[in-house]
């Protein structure tokens, strides 16, 4: 039977960042992937969607060029062509992740495995011939599959998820998208802007019910400029087949009962760590419903295995799946490391884009600070006005003693880049002021974190002084 230093199930952004991390200490390293490396974010998520996005954010710009005084006659749109791309783009970076691979000497076997005990798992070749491979060590990293809803119809024909999205040949005429997180306003943002009409159904009080109530509400306002219905306290109650092959929903808001027409349901009500057939229980490791126990060694209950990603059932982000693959694979060789999973930041790919680390307002309120929040809005900020994308504000929420930042929501142009500032700063403990005093370039967007920075005092220099 073969043995090796370190053996790691599933080969996502967790898994593949881990086996990479593992060579790079020395170890012996082999990656059991049952389906193609780069697992759901590279193939079926973060990055196909964001091609589409990345096509749909072009169609907004040669829309508004006029106002640059460029003129783009008969713009058109080849769904087909930009599914192509998107698959080209896929297909570049699996390579790429094959490459990363045989560079660092790191052995992929394709097929699925178990657990046979905490040194021991069978796994299936191509052929479907087992065999069973000893380790030292174990990582489980075999992700998430998308949650499914206990409500009857959800099998019909027409009734897609994410990967259907995904699969879709044409831009469909009408969509009803249940679950208004990152996922549903992903994909409701790329097929209204395409030209579908698209309704999003939400059971919490807010979408996003996870980010700052601000940053979601402007967020709401902003996508009826793609004529996106939005619906929150919306209960669905079931799917049914509805006339002219479309589908029908039945959803309750409040004590009414509301009736919603489409050519495909979307199911974006969020994702469940991957956890059949993985032998946890043969293995001794301890899980629930929301996914596998780790500590913050990524440690799981039995000795020798670990776990990270989605799996975990934690933030369900690639990058925090690789921030835990590092910590995995560096303990599993006997170096000493722990996750900060304080600091994770959240991203959400709309027009304009949503980014968020740390508490939001209601959460630190609950949790007893005393607060000072500053805010400044992109419409004051020069780079924003000179390509004309001044929709949005920056916001940071600060401990009032101390200055210690809590939490910081972006929402405009590129907040998904601009977060890292915010990121490091609270990693190293740094305050408003510490942001407030760095001399930021101008003009640049990172200004506005500059000025909600020096807001939280209100001594921002490019917005009025607050009323007193």
């Amino acid at each position: 039977m073969a043995e090796r230093d370190i053996v790691i199930i599933g080969g996502g952004p967790g898994g593949y960042v881990a086996a990479i991390r593992a060579a790079q200490l020395g170890g012996k390293v082999t990656l059991i992937e049952q389906n193609e490396l780069g697992g759901t974010c590279l193939n079926r998520g973060c990055i196909p969607t964001k091609v589409l996005l990345r096509g749909v954010e072009l169609l907004e710009l040669m829309e508004g060029s006029k106002d640059f005084g460029i003129h783009v006659g008969g713009i058109s749109v080849d769904f087909l062509r930009l599914t192509a791309r998107k698959d080209r783009s896929v297909k570049t970076l699996v390579a790429g992740v094959y490459g990363l691979m045989k560079a660092n000497g790191i052995e992929v076997i394709k097929g699925p495995a178990k657990l046979l005990s905490p040194r021991e798992i069978e796994a299936l070749d191509e052929q479907g011939r087992k065999f069973a491979i000893k380790a030292r060590k174990i990582i489980l990293a075999t992700g998430s599959i998308s949650a499914d809803l206990p409500v009857p119809g959800t099998d019909l024909s027409g009734v897609i998820d994410s990967n259907g999205a995904l699969q879709l040949t044409r831009v469909p005429e009408s969509m009803v998208i249940i679950g208004a997180g990152p996922i549903g306003l992903e994909f409701g943002t790329i097929f209204a802007a395409l030209g579908a009409k698209v309704t999003i159904l939400e059971m919490m009080e807010q979408i996003l019910p996870s980010e700052d109530l601000e940053v979601a509400s402007a967020l709401e306002k902003t996508l009826r400029r793609f004529k996106i219905q939005t619906l929150t306290n919306c209960r669905v109650k079931g799917i049914s087949e509805g006339p002219d092959g479309k589908r029908k929903v039945v959803a309750t808001i409040g004590e009414e009962e509301k009736v919603f027409e489409a050519q495909y349901i979307l199911m974006a009500a969020g994702r469940r760590a991957n956890l059949k057939g993985l032998g946890l229980q043969e293995a001794g490791v301890r899980f629930d419903k929301n996914g596998i126990e780790v500590n913050e060694r990524m440690e799981t209950s039995a000795p020798g295995v670990y776990a990270i990603g989605d799996v975990t059932g934690k933030w369900m982000l690639a990058h925090f799946a690789m921030a835990q693959g590092v910590v995995a694979a560096e303990n599993a060789l006997g170096h000493e490391a722990r996750l900060d999973s304080l600091v994770v930041p959240r991203c959400v790919y709309t027009l304009p884009e949503v980014a968020a680390v740390g508490l939001s307002e209601k959460e630190a309120k609950d949790a007893g600070y005393d607060l000072k929040v500053g805010r400044f809005p992109f419409a004051g900020n020069g780079k924003a006005t000179i390509i004309g994308e001044r929709n949005g504000f920056v916001k940071i929420v600060a401990e009032a003693k101390y200055d210690e930042i809590l939490g910081v929501h972006i929402f405009g142009p590129h907040a998904t880049d601009l977060i890292g500032e915010a990121v490091l700063a609270m990693r190293l403990e740094g305050t408003a002021a510490d942001i407030a005093r760095a001399i930021h370039p101008h003009p640049t967007l990172t200004e506005a974190l500059m000025e909600a920075a020096l807001d939280v005092d209100g001594m921002a220099v490019h917005i009025p002084p607050r009323k007193k």
